[in-house]
């Protein structure tokens, strides 16, 4: 029987503006994916289903969307939020695909993504630190890569 395992232990990267170079996203405290977003169905039913729904998948779809805390070292911004917020954020058309890739630690592959990304909100209260996220939006089918050191 396996066990489960850490919701911490997941890396998320993105890539930068200089091919094959990824950069961590630091400060995360959660993440989700939501493999049925943008799914797109067709309804199949006719006469011969006696009465019974029938579909066919037509469109797959995926979103994962990360969120933390806006992090700065000494008043420079961190790498990965910083490239997102930026750079990425700005991009039109076709140069607003980019990829990122993510993993657990357990792994030995990434699993890849060409996507476009959404900047979400940012703020705080008083006594919290300020929040940061950002949602990325699968285009295509995902690939992997393998883990170098």
């Amino acid at each position: 029987m396996g066990r489960p395992i850490d919701a911490r232990g997941w890396e998320f990267q993105v890539e930068g503006a200089t091919p094959n170079t990824f950069i961590r996203l630091a400060n995360l405290l959660s993440w989700s994916e939501n493999p049925g977003e943008n799914e797109e169905t067709a309804d199949t039913t006719d006469f011969d289903s006696d009465g019974y729904y029938e579909q066919d998948v037509m469109q797959r779809g995926s979103t994962i969307e990360v969120s933390g805390q806006y992090a700065a070292t000494s008043g420079t911004r961190d790498p990965g939020q910083d490239y997102i917020d930026k750079t990425w954020a700005y991009l039109f058309g076709e140069e607003s695909r980019g990829r990122m890739r993510y993993r657990h630690l357990s792994q030995t592959e990434w699993t890849v993504w060409e996507c476009t990304v959404t900047p979400g909100e940012r703020g705080g209260e008083t006594n919290a630190k300020t929040s940061w996220s950002a949602t990325f939006t699968r285009c295509g089918a995902p690939t992997t890569m393998a883990v170098t050191p």
